[in-house]
């Protein structure tokens, strides 16, 4: 194996981290920068290449020093020009460049990818994925994001949009979901999916709930206010919590029945619920999943944090 090192950047709308790894994919050095999306974002690919460079002169190294760097970013990638278009919380309306200008501008290849699939890739490698040819991620966080990895490929699909989980049809006559559909996964198991359950739900409950008395009060609640409550065994919180995990579970269960992946991994903040969302979940997976599925398929949590993107990233190289 080579002993040249990898540089893993997932560029976020809020901050860029940034990691120089070892060829074995463990993390020597990482960083991070606030994304500065003004000026239509135009300042964000110059503060990658500076602050790439800044850290290789601290740390006293070349560009010949590393086999790549890895991006992963939000927004439609074409991998054969290697642009990124329509990436909205970057302020890139327009078709931009990070192939070209950050190999110019650093001396080291480039290879980028969305900015989930290489969370997949990076749990696959080195987190709950235990590195198996065949997962699927998910991600619950504002929205529900995924990365499907077959065979030890990453699946990208025709136009890019493979791993699309949030958008599985879950409940044809649901809420309504920002792509025009109804029921999407998205609107229920998102952060923002799950508040929306529950002020739904709590529009018909009339027993004794906190979370109830919290939203009719008027308060701001979270995903994780709601599988606090559930947690403590708070009724309404607890059919929200059930709903939310139900319907991810009906959701993975198809996905498997599909793919028959080794290994289901979820990620993102509501995951943070632990073990009282995994369990719920399972159980839902196992109701919906044919008898091979069962006996093959393992769903897990994700272990690698805010880390599985950097590592991802610095992934594409291999």
């Amino acid at each position: 194996m080579t002993d040249k090192k990898l540089i893993g950047v997932d560029l976020g709308g809020t901050t860029i981290k940034f990691a120089i790894l070892t060829a074995a994919g463990d993390i020597q050095q990482k960083w991070s920068i606030e994304t500065n999306i003004l000026s239509d974002g135009q300042l964000i690919i110059p503060d990658i290449i500076d602050s790439i460079n800044h850290h290789l002169k601290m740390y006293d190294m070349k560009a010949d020093q590393f086999s790549g760097i890895g991006l992963g970013s939000p927004g439609t990638i074409n991998f054969k020009e290697g642009t990124i278009k329509g990436a909205f919380n970057l302020n890139w309306k327009d078709e931009v460049y990070p192939v070209r200008d950050i190999e110019a501008g650093t001396g080291i290849p480039v290879t980028i990818e969305n900015d989930a699939n290489v969370a997949a890739l990076g749990e696959r490698w080195k987190g709950a994925g235990n590195n198996a040819d065949d997962v699927v991620f998910v991600t619950l966080g504002t929205g529900v994001g995924g990365g499907i990895i077959a065979n030890g490929q990453l699946l990208h699909g025709a136009n890019g949009a493979a791993g699309e989980i949030g958008h599985v049809t879950v409940d044809p006559h649901g809420f309504m979901c920002t792509c025009g559909k109804r029921g999407c996964l998205e609107t229920i198991a998102s952060a923002t999916g799950i508040v929306h359950v529950a002020r739904d739900r709590a529009g018909e409950y009339a027993g004794d709930s906190e979370l109830k008395a919290m939203l009719d009060d008027g308060q701001d609640i979270s995903a994780k206010d709601v599988f606090d409550l559930a947690k403590t065994g708070d009724d309404l919180a607890l059919i929200v919590a059930d709903y939310v995990c139900d319907s991810l579970g009906f959701a993975l269960a198809n996905i498997a029945n599909s793919l028959n992946p080794k290994y289901v991994v979820i990620g993102g903040g509501v995951s943070a619920a632990g073990d009282f969302l995994l369990n719920k979940v399972e159980k839902a997976m196992r109701a919906n999943e044919f008898a091979t599925i069962k006996d093959s398929t393992e769903v897990r949590l994700a272990s690698l944090g805010n880390g599985a993107g950097v590592i991802g990233a610095a992934s594409l190289i291999k």
